[in-house]
């Protein structure tokens, strides 16, 4: 990806996420999973739920079982959220801090080791520039500005 568009996608989906991570990183899943909880908070019986998405209440209830071991698809999740008036909302948000930063750390980790890998070869040779630093920040630029992401 070219430099400006990647700088460009990196700014646009800092700003979609920003809102969503703050309102959400700390909200953990219910224990039983969306499903249950959003089912069990309508009043709607697995036997209601199933029907709504034409299978068995059976089937509404593996559901859940997998959505609370992690094992559910998004398909799978999308309809069930579907058939119960609710949207899926999917989003991948960085643990803390934003995309940028997520990026920046990212690129001074592969910058500190690049850095530190040529001080030590110039180091063996007699050569060690010895500003490892100024290095590593420079680096850490490049990498930001024309790197494609690994």
């Amino acid at each position: 990806m070219r430099p400006e568009h990647r700088e460009m996608r990196l700014r646009q989906l800092s700003e979609s996420l920003a809102a969503f991570a703050d309102e959400t990183r700390n909200q953990p899943r219910p224990r039983r999973g969306w499903l249950h909880a959003v089912r069990e908070a309508l009043g709607l019986t697995l036997r209601q739920v199933g029907e709504l998405i034409h299978t068995t209440r059976q089937q509404i209830q593996a559901f859940e079982n997998a959505e609370a071991q992690d094992r559910i698809t998004l398909g799978s999740l999308r309809r069930v959220a579907e058939a119960v008036g609710c949207d899926l909302v999917y989003r991948i948000v960085p643990k803390s801090g934003s995309m940028f930063e997520l990026a920046e750390k990212r690129a001074r980790q592969e910058a500190t080791r690049r850095g530190l890998a040529v001080e030590h070869t110039m180091a063996l040779e007699d050569q060690a520039a010895g500003d490892v630093q100024r290095t590593i920040d420079d680096e850490t630029r490049r990498i930001l500005l024309n790197d494609r992401a690994p």
